[in-house]
């Protein structure tokens, strides 16, 4: 059997280490040949494919980013992207696909199972919010980042006796934003689950103010103002119809500066979330699942997705996996309110 491999998406870390153990579990126990489809269904639409095998995937493991390349390309959204893709295939002598990637990537792999094509999926992204699975790789990672930014910030800020904004990644979901400003000690932290009041924002960094405190605000790059929309630089879309997100920690901090009459400052943590070597937890995640999509397609159970359960990996239906995104339950939320604001 042929297998082809992309990623697609935004790179997170650990996607080479999937890459590694799916090749390398797939040659030495299942015999299988691969190839690698560059920068994700860009490569799969334009027939970019490369040989994919043991030595090239010899090293790969602490490496940041993907050796495939990645993009965010959207084949359902081109001129016969389907038919395209099927082209591909026949090319190459593909028998089958595993597509690693976001909610987007896995909305394609699940429509293309629609059409009679052979994918199995693998999460990841550093959002989180992949229904179905516990936990995506790249998440660890991403949130040690930010909580190790948000350490040093505490000091500077604590110096200029300032508050400090720190926005990170999130679309949809606050799980960086929630899990980084609980272990970085934030004063408060805002997701676009909760849409926020400013007056209670401001009222929080007062409080701080007044026992000396300097306040660090953690806020998702997808939060919303109760009174207002969601703040963003860029309104054009990609090929997935989603803009390019960041904006709202600069207009945090503008809001608080002049309701408090306070200093404010922002620190955008942008795509240093996802770059770097990954954390040990993202490298087992990453290779666990790599070890068990291979698997799944020596079942040929194709239209699946491995996924994390407690310190399982099952399978589920790709059409599950991106049925909806997993977001924080506002119960989680509330439960944590006790240590900020």
């Amino acid at each position: 059997m042929r297998v082809g491999v992309l990623t697609g998406g935004g790179d997170c870390p650990g996607l080479n280490a999937a890459i590694r153990g799916i090749v390398r579990k797939g040659v030495e126990v299942h015999g299988f040949e691969f190839v690698g489809v560059r920068d994700g269904w860009r490569g799969a639409l334009e027939g970019a494919v490369v040989p994919l095998d043991v030595p090239a995937v010899r090293g790969i493991l602490p490496r940041g980013g993907t050796i495939l390349g990645s993009s965010r390309t959207n084949p359902l959204a081109s001129d016969d992207g389907v038919g395209r893709v099927r082209e591909t295939f026949a090319e190459y002598g593909m028998d089958a696909l595993i597509a690693i990637g976001g909610e987007d990537t896995l909305g394609v792999a699940a429509a293309l199972v629609g059409e009679g094509i052979q994918v199995v999926g693998v999460p990841k992204t550093i959002d989180n919010d992949v229904a179905g699975t516990d936990y995506t790789f790249g998440f660890d990672t991403a949130v040690n980042i930010a909580t190790e930014a948000i350490d040093r910030l505490h000091t500077t800020a604590e110096s200029h006796t300032r508050t400090l904004v720190v926005e990170v990644m999130g679309r949809h979901a606050g799980w960086i934003a929630l899990h980084s400003g609980i272990a970085g000690g934030a004063n408060v932290i805002l997701i676009p689950e909760q849409p926020f009041d400013v007056d209670q924002v401001c009222a929080w960094v007062e409080n701080r103010f007044k026992i000396r405190y300097a306040p660090i605000v953690v806020v998702a790059e997808g939060a919303v103002p109760k009174q207002g929309q969601m703040v963003v630089k860029d309104t054009s879309l990609d090929e997935f119809g989603h803009v390019r997100l960041s904006g709202i920690g600069e207009w945090l901090a503008h809001e608080i500066a002049d309701r408090t009459g306070k200093e404010a400052r922002t620190t955008v943590l942008g795509h240093i979330q996802r770059g770097g070597t990954p954390s040990a937890f993202d490298r087992w995640l990453a290779t666990h699942f790599g070890l068990r999509a291979i698997d799944t397609v020596k079942d040929r159970d194709f239209g699946t997705m491995v996924a994390l359960r407690g310190t399982d990996i099952v399978r589920i239906p790709l059409a599950e996996a991106t049925a909806a995104t997993k977001t924080v339950d506002p119960a989680l939320y509330s439960e944590f309110g006790v240590f900020f604001g």
